[in-house]
């Protein structure tokens, strides 16, 4: 593990001696942990969850505010924590998403002469000699690096066929500033596992190694050449997708040069319907290019979000489709291992056709739930949830009353907690993936149903998986026989355990029933507490005023718990 070497190392910000940098990410993780507890978990256990739910949205709007300017002044991968934080539409209310989407842009450049220098010193010539021409502003500004486009000189130019080249230069002093956010991530990563909540799904640490493994990769510019090319690739002689060349004569672990293959942002749809292509095409081509990579090759683009994807135009009739992809900056790649290809297959399938069963079963494939897990509770609560949200798109989901949700939370939230849900390891890059993917479909299309890419898709799987029916049958076959194999034993551990009194059902709804006559049981032994203490006191007092004075407030504490129980109530 890269250690916090002290002195004082320049970020990008000025944010100066590592010590101070290193401190203020961790207040700023333990201060907004210790609030969450305070109004996610105490306030609701005293009976003011009501307090909790009314300034949630106020307290996330603030949170996210400031970590927006943490990460802007800070820099490093605190803008790549503020990015991917932006992504998760599915998870983190609208209060934090939408204030930290200004991050994908958001970055003060550095000063040309200090990239300059460290560009020359890698090249190992001025670059004056390197390039015909280089514009000192910047093209693009990001967490680890910025771009300058630039001019090959007259042999480069005809030794590669490229002309006008986007030079990307990593910013001075990063390798320092990766090594203190990691540290400060590993911290805060510690703490979490610490958080029943938090560690009975996620093993944070395990989270954090996976972030710190991409981080290090993404930094190493020689490595986002190689990427680069695989994806290359794997998309030859795809007419929807294209790649910028590699110059790999003015290429290094910290200065990297590209093919300029600048065109529309791919989230720009007035230019794009200037340029007579329809977004809502865009959006169902780059749904489908994304859902090959993660299906198909396994090897898929982990950062696509709009900065990194350009609708480039075609305009010699070479292509039926009149525009393709451009994919570019390759540092954050993820790759999938075929056994989870395979239930990431089966997932959608399932999704696909509304299998609530199918769905548990490839959740288990993937290693979303531990293999013994009971889940025929979880089997029907996605049964009901396909039957009444399955299909609809982000835009239909606002409309549902919100009562709707929340009668579904109440009826299947316990059974849901109780399960052994957790990440699998290199899944964060997965759901990073397609969470960038849905939003910027749904930026080109805001009537874009996922849906709609996602059955076309799963359709074609199964056609394309058609040749495996024998041995699927062959599966299933072996799958009932050892069923009917353990029937007899499983049978008799039941009439076993009822026999012996050990037999348990769990009922939601009672044990809710339960637990609220616990919570009675409690408010009387309370009251008759606060009666006692208080007479007591009351008596004691004429002979001991120090001692009766002390009954009389002691018993303040048990009336406390009477009225915060029975307001929770």
């Amino acid at each position: 593990m890269p250690s916090v070497r002290p002195g004082r190392v320049k970020s990008q910000s000025g944010a100066g001696n590592t010590r101070a940098r290193y401190r203020r990410i961790l207040r700023f993780a333990g201060w907004n942990l210790a609030v969450t507890w305070w109004f996610e978990l105490f306030l609701p256990r005293i009976g003011l969850r009501k307090v909790a739910e009314r300034t949630r949205a106020r307290r996330m709007k603030r949170f996210a505010r400031r970590f927006h300017a943490l990460a802007v002044d800070l820099g490093g991968l605190m803008i790549k924590v503020g990015q991917f934080m932006s992504s998760r539409l599915d998870v983190l209310p609208p209060e934090i998403t939408a204030e930290l989407e200004g991050l994908q842009d958001e970055v003060p450049p550095v000063p040309f002469p200090a990239i300059r220098v460290l560009a020359e010193a890698e090249l190992g010539l001025p670059l004056t000699r390197a390039f015909s021409t280089i514009d000192e502003s910047p093209l693009a500004a990001a967490s680890l690096g910025q771009a300058h486009r630039a001019t090959l000189g007259a042999l480069d130019a005809e030794d590669t066929g490229l002309n006008t080249v986007v030079l990307k230069v990593q910013r001075p002093g990063i390798d320092e500033i990766v090594d203190v956010d990691l540290a400060a991530l590993r911290k805060v990563g510690g703490w979490l596992s610490h958080v029943r909540l938090v560690s009975d799904r996620v093993n944070a640490p395990a989270l954090v190694e996976e972030f710190a493994a991409t981080s290090l990769e993404e930094i190493d510019y020689s490595h986002e050449a190689v990427n680069s090319e695989r994806f290359a690739a794997d998309f030859a002689g795809d007419d929807r997708v294209t790649v910028p060349a590699v110059v790999w004569e003015r290429t290094t672990r910290r200065v990297l040069t590209l093919e300029d293959v600048t065109a529309i942002k791919i989230t720009d749809g007035d230019a794009l319907r200037a340029a007579g292509i329809d977004p809502s095409h865009v959006a169902s081509v780059f749904a489908t290019v994304m859902f090959d990579q993660l299906f198909t090759s396994g090897f898929f683009h982990a950062d696509p979000h709009p900065g990194n994807i350009f609708v480039t135009p075609i305009t010699d009739g070479s292509s039926a489709r009149p525009w393709k992809l451009t994919f570019i900056d390759f540092g954050m790649m993820g790759e999938v291992s075929s056994s989870t290809r395979s239930g990431l297959r089966k997932l959608l399938i399932a999704a696909a056709s509304r299998d609530g069963r199918g769905l548990v079963n490839a959740m288990r494939d993937v290693g979303v739930l531990l293999p013994t897990a009971e889940t025929s509770e979880l089997e029907r609560a996605m049964v009901q949830l396909f039957a009444r949200f399955g299909g609809m798109g982000f835009a239909e989901l606002r409309e549902v009353d919100p009562r709707e949700f929340r009668d579904f939370a109440e009826q299947f939230g316990d059974v849901v907690r109780s399960l052994p849900f957790q990440l699998p390891e290199n899944f964060l890059l997965v759901i990073r993936a397609m969470s960038l993917t849905s939003g910027v479909c749904s930026a080109l299309d805001p009537k874009f149903n996922l849906w709609d890419s996602v059955e076309p898709y799963a359709a074609q799987l199964l056609r394309d998986e058609s040749g495996n029916v024998v041995r699927d049958v062959a599966d299933q076959a072996r799958e009932i026989a050892g069923i009917a194999v353990g029937l007899p034993r499983r049978l008799d551990e039941v009439i076993t355990r009822l026999e012996d009194g050990s037999l348990t059902v769990q009922v939601p709804s009672i044990e809710r029933r339960v637990a609220r006559l616990e919570r009675t049981a409690q408010r009387a032994v309370s009251a008759i507490l606060f009666g006692g203490l208080l007479i007591a006191g009351a008596l004691v007092r004429d002979d001991d005023a120090v001692f009766g004075t002390v009954l009389i407030v002691a018993s303040a504490v048990p009336l406390l718990h009477a009225l915060f129980a029975l307001r929770r109530g």
